[in-house]
């Protein structure tokens, strides 16, 4: 049976201040989980049913991780997912490190991108791209954030995000770069050279786009050609068509 303490303390890191009081964040579910056992992470401890220990005993045995055994019940009220019925874990997190894009290599930048479900979406499509590295402003949600984790699949443990004042890092660091912004005015998406000397791709808010200050850095505004009546596209899916077509020209 846990301990009050225990269920105190995982309940306090679905809020971000303890997040960031705790240097900590929760992952649910076997596959996550899984992931989070085969990265870098540190983890500090892991909640599984019999079950899934049973199943995955020996990945269990060689990260020596402390495992203790409770019942799906239980899980089901730790976690925010009711249908997580085999494990959770408490993970340490990284340091906010500077990232920046190689030579060769694309980066994302995204500008205050608010919803969790979005920027895990996001991560998540960044892998399937190959893109390593995601600079973030400081306003864009936390990558802690349970629900953002949950929505990476098991993806936020492969991507770099690093979290600052984009303005700053673009005039300090991205001068003679290729910064490519998504606008709904941009040249068509169909029609641009990607070039494979890298850069950067910017992807902004949901409701009003990439902001004056970031917007000011960018060379190439380009636009997802709307041939049907749909108002809009979900910032996720328009990252990964962004990112299919660069992978398009220059692979």
């Amino acid at each position: 049976m846990l301990s009050k303490n225990r269920i105190k303390y995982i309940n306090s890191l679905k809020i971000k201040k303890y997040r960031q009081l705790h240097e900590a964040f929760i992952v649910e579910g076997a596959k996550s989980v899984l992931e989070l056992l085969d990265s870098a992470f540190e983890i500090e401890f892991v909640l599984s049913t019999p079950d899934f220990q049973q199943k995955y005993a020996s990945i269990l045995s060689d990260h020596k991780t402390l495992v203790e055994t409770v019942t799906a019940k239980e899980l089901e009220g730790l976690g925010l997912f009711q249908t997580n019925d085999s494990c959770l874990a408490v993970a340490k997190t990284k340091d906010n490190v500077f990232l920046s894009a190689d030579r060769q290599e694309y980066a994302l930048i995204l500008d205050d991108i608010r919803d969790p479900g979005n920027l895990g979406t996001i991560i998540r499509v960044a892998d399937w791209y190959g893109i390593k590295k995601i600079i973030c402003s400081a306003d864009t949600t936390d990558v802690y954030n349970p629900k953002v984790i949950a929505a990476s699949k098991g993806s936020f443990t492969r991507i770099d995000l690093y979290y600052t004042d984009l303005a700053g890092f673009l005039e300090a660091h991205a001068g003679g770069r290729n910064i490519l912004g998504a606008f709904l005015d941009g040249g068509s998406i169909y029609d641009h050279p990607f070039s494979a000397e890298g850069g950067y791709v910017v992807m902004g808010n949901e409701s009003n786009g990439i902001g004056a200050a970031v917007e000011a850095f960018v060379t190439h505004r380009i636009t997802i050609p709307r041939i049907g009546e749909a108002e809009s596209l979900n910032v996720g899916i328009a990252t990964a068509v962004m990112l299919d077509n660069m992978r398009r020209v220059i692979e």
